[in-house]
């Protein structure tokens, strides 16, 4: 018996090779390999959440002036214009040893800061308002003065595991009622 290939069976062998070719790159395509293993897919969240999240008006407290001039707070407005939840889980600046999410909350009849459980949620659509006297992002143990004027580069922190890098300039400091005060004191709830 001959097994002499017909111009036919070729053209149908090629074919086969390669619809089997393209089915093995296929499936290539949604593993990354690299350094850190994970797949394409499995980090395109992460910069969703980053890239979703709009950032205006933000603006440090300056320390000039205050009765603590190791704290200080970040404010912004934060919004959502992605199609998923996400969450804000905290940030970190060169200008804090500590920066945590606060937010005031009425204890016993008493205004008190304390550290949000959990971070700030934010629905598609949606934004958020951190203010004095608010929801804020709280800058603990200065590694030095904030004067009017100068900037502080936050980063950010999404419970993805994206950030988003934000500059804030800093505004003269003005006293609101006390809120701001030591850890560990009894107006410090954590």
């Amino acid at each position: 018996m001959s097994h002499t290939r017909s111009p036919l069976n070729r053209a149908r062998l090629g074919a086969a090779a390669l619809v089997v070719a393209l089915a093995g790159s296929v499936a290539a395509c949604g593993t990354d390999t690299g350094e850190k293993g994970a797949s394409s897919k499995a980090a395109a969240p992460a910069a969703a959440s980053a890239d979703a999240l709009v950032v205006e008006d933000p603006w440090v407290r300056g320390t000039d002036g205050a009765k603590d001039a190791t704290m200080s707070a970040a404010f912004m407005v934060l919004d959502n214009e992605g199609d998923e939840e996400f969450t804000l889980t905290g940030a970190t600046t060169d200008a804090a040893a500590r920066v945590e999410l606060h937010e005031m909350a009425m204890v016993d009849g008493k205004s008190v800061m304390r550290e949000i459980d959990g971070g700030i949620v934010l629905a598609p659509g949606k934004g958020q308002l951190l203010q004095p006297g608010g929801l804020h992002i709280m800058l603990m143990d200065l590694t030095g003065g904030l004067a009017a004027g100068d900037e502080v580069t936050l980063t950010l922190e999404l419970a993805d595991g994206s950030t988003k890098e934000v500059t804030a300039p800093v505004k003269a400091f003005t006293e609101e009622e006390e809120h701001y005060h030591a850890p560990g004191t009894a107006d410090h709830e954590h």
